[in-house]
């Protein structure tokens, strides 16, 4: 056997129609699991399931932040054996200009609906014995910190501290829970309006490897959470940033 393999395990992925999220899709559906995609774009969510290797992956259009549209969303979800929680979006805002609007939403993507998903699926007996839930987290906030970051670097200790918790929660339902925390990650969401091309590239040359993170390596790291070769861990942050935080 294979204990790297997701052979037999169905695993849902939030996030599944860009960046890691569409990465952590792809790849876990090349070691054999049957993905439920999961993600707000429709036509983004269907280039997603068009390009999975393998058969019975199913994609589900929801906005993880409807929690009424989650309620029916899970009760018509199969039995998973895994849950990556992909989906999250970044704020750079110095903290002086930081209002109740914007910490609202960038904590309730972040935090708030990836955790009362889990919790909604649990109480719908949707998670089999022996799975494995992974969060991706970041360096940011639980590791590091960056002047503009304070709202997002927030939501992610918060969502750190409450999958370490959550872990001890559900050990005895064998259930495994466990974090991955990126550095900076080359998708859309390091793109935003106040951020320049220009700015990323000196951002990337002062890393130790001069470079960002791909998305497919750290699905590596979340494929690896998900699978039994992972079986002796929980409650555990894997950082996967190039040495950033170290430096």
């Amino acid at each position: 056997m294979n204990p790297f393999s997701l052979e037999s395990k169905t695993i849902l992925v939030t996030g599944a129609s860009s960046g890691i999220g569409k990465a952590t899709a792809f790849l876990c559906a090349e070691m054999g699991a049957k993905v439920v995609a999961v993600g707000r774009n429709e036509w983004r969510l269907e280039d997603t399931l068009a390009a999975l290797p393998g058969d019975g992956h199913v994609r589900v259009v929801l906005d993880l932040t409807d929690e009424t549209a989650v309620d029916a969303a899970v009760s018509s979800l199969p039995l998973l054996d895994g849950i990556a929680n992909c989906a999250g979006i970044a704020d750079m805002n110095p903290f002086q200009f930081v209002d109740r609007q914007e910490i609202d939403k960038v904590f309730l993507t972040n935090f708030l609906s990836p955790v009362m998903l889990v919790n909604k699926l649990l109480k719908a007996r949707k998670l089999q014995k022996g799975s494995s839930i992974v969060f991706v987290s970041s360096v940011d906030g639980p590791k590091v910190v960056h002047a503009g970051n304070s709202v997002y670097s927030a939501s992610k200790s918060a969502l750190t501290g409450m999958a370490r918790n959550m872990a001890i929660d559900l050990v005895g339902k064998k259930i495994r829970v466990n974090c991955v925390l990126p550095g900076t990650t080359d998708t859309d969401m390091i793109r935003t309006a106040n951020v320049t091309e220009e700015m990323l590239q000196e951002t990337a040359k002062a890393l130790p490897m001069k470079r960002f993170a791909r998305p497919d390596e750290i699905a590596n790291a979340i494929a690896f959470l998900l699978s039994d070769a992972s079986s002796y861990m929980t409650g555990t942050e894997l950082v996967v940033d190039g040495g950033s935080s170290i430096v």
